[in-house]
């Protein structure tokens, strides 16, 4: 289970990498011909919206499998560990909740916009409003699985807090522990002659 699971997220990064390509192409691509040959790609700023919104949302969910989104934690890290579980039961249960609400939507609006086409391209908007769908599912599933590991204590203390407050602080704070080397110690001064 573990290799599909990991097997799913490097599919998930391969995508994203591919949206970016497929953006910088049709972008690039896009402003030559208008500025050299006076022309362009008709559905060049469709796609590449619609590539945009799909790697924001499966980079979302990748950031979430890694703990990697950024959050208020500098009440959170000074709590004792049970305080530190409340607080992350509350926050998984509120982002079960907000993740469930945009599944909903979003599963309303494929619906809705399925028959419904893009003016440039003709593919249909339910493909644009289905990852939301993909999001919701993916989100909800790794968020279950946390919230599952921490209520039968299977989270260590140091995991207690999911979020972290800026990348720079973390690094910092890494250097800070590390023990530093001992200089050697300076030659004493030798007086000056005046």
């Amino acid at each position: 289970m573990a290799k599909l699971v990991d097997y799913y997220f490097r599919a998930l990064k391969a995508t994203i990498a591919l949206c970016l390509l497929l953006m910088v192409v049709l972008v690039f691509s896009n402003v030559v011909l208008r500025y050299v040959f006076n022309t362009g790609i008709t559905l060049s700023e469709e796609l590449s919206r619609w590539l945009f919104v799909y790697l924001v949302f499966l980079g979302a969910v990748v950031a979430m499998r890694e703990h990697a989104h950024l959050g208020m934690d500098g009440v959170v890290k000074r709590l004792p560990p049970a305080g530190k579980k409340v607080c992350l039961v509350a926050s998984h249960l509120l982002m079960l909740w907000a993740t469930w609400l945009l599944l909903k939507g979003s599963w309303v609006q494929t619906q809705i916009n399925l028959t419904s086409t893009a003016p440039s391209s003709g593919l249909s908007l339910g493909i644009f409003y289905g990852i939301g769908i993909i999001y919701g599912v993916s989100a909800g599933a790794i968020l279950l699985w946390d919230l599952y590991r921490v209520l039968i204590g299977a989270v260590s203390d140091d995991e207690l807090v999911m979020v972290r407050e800026s990348e720079e602080l973390e690094e910092l704070e890494e250097t800070l522990r590390q023990p530093t080397p001992t200089a050697p110690p300076m030659p004493p001064l030798q007086p000056t002659k005046t």
